[in-house]
């Protein structure tokens, strides 16, 4: 029977992932597995409590949104450990992209009975970031800053802190020159923003990327070119459906290596955190997660 070892992240999403990790936990210890539980008290410790847990041969459950999904399974990719997810924050893309059930009987069946699948984690690196594992997408430009405006957010959640945050990077935004470099071919453009992305989802279930796949070994690189306003808030409705990669503002190109500069300094952001500013190189880690799936 397997040993689970669930890193809770108590402030994200107020008391949304302790209740979450109840429903869950209940069914693992009638089902005889054995659970324990930590408090992470940041992204970094949770990453060192998710490392201590593997080396004692434990599944390891990331409970929380997308930043703990990445934090933990970026610190687990490459070391074979077991990694498993129980979806509790505002967007939990990583879960949709993997179609983990929802409701606690088929997650905890999940949990207890499914096969590890490999799944390809992103390396990035950056001056401010020698190295860090991603599990989801890499963003550079209004979408970054917007997310920043939706982690700030105190009264709306889930998408709606999303769309508000994208409504107030908008009237902001000025154009910006990207430089971006796949496999060694150079795409230079004005626009709103570059999306390097493992994962076809972010934003709270936004399809930026409806071809990306999370074992294919590839990056699919979303470019959005500059556009009139009224435009783009077209395009960001197109999001919903993953139509927008229809539009000839858009061009989405795949790779291995991916890097990205700017001529000023702009936000990123990875697995719904912004983390700093360009310019970074992003590569992919084929198979480097064991997911419980």
């Amino acid at each position: 029977m397997r040993q689970f070892t669930a890193v809770v992240n108590p402030t994200a999403g107020s008391a949304t992932g302790a209740a979450a990790l109840l429903k869950v936990a209940r069914l693992l210890r009638e089902a005889g597995a054995g659970l324990d539980t930590e408090y992470s008290r940041s992204l970094a410790h949770a990453r060192e409590l998710a490392l201590q847990a593997a080396e004692r041969g434990r599944v390891v459950l990331a409970v929380g949104g997308d930043g703990m999904a990445g934090g933990i399974g970026g610190a687990l990719s490459g070391t074979g450990a077991l990694f498993g997810l129980v979806p509790a924050g505002r967007g939990n893309d990583f879960a949709r992209a993997l179609e983990l059930p929802t409701e606690p009987e088929q997650l905890a069946r999940l949990l207890l009975e499914g096969e590890p699948r490999p799944v390809d984690t992103v390396e990035v690196t950056s001056a401010v970031h020698d190295r860090t594992v991603v599990l989801g997408s890499l963003y550079a430009g209004i979408d970054a800053l917007a997310n920043r405006h939706a982690n700030q957010a105190r009264l709306l959640r889930g998408t709606a802190s999303y769309y508000a945050g994208a409504l107030r990077a908008i009237t902001t935004w000025r154009p910006t020159r990207y430089r971006v470099t796949v496999d060694g071919h150079e795409h230079a453009y004005t626009g709103y923003t570059v999306v390097a992305a493992n994962s076809g989802y972010y934003g709270s279930a936004r399809h930026i990327a409806p071809g990306a796949r999370l074992d294919d070994g590839l990056l699919d690189v979303v470019m959005i070119h500059d556009a009139p306003r009224r435009l783009f808030f077209s395009l960001m409705q197109e999001l919903d459906t993953g139509s927008h990669v229809h539009r000839p503002q858009v061009r989405v190109v795949q790779g291995k290596e991916v890097h990205i500069e700017a001529d000023r300094p702009v936000p990123y952001g990875a697995d719904g955190e912004v983390e700093a500013s360009l310019p970074l190189t992003a590569r992919v880690l084929p198979g480097a997660l064991q997911v419980l799936h």
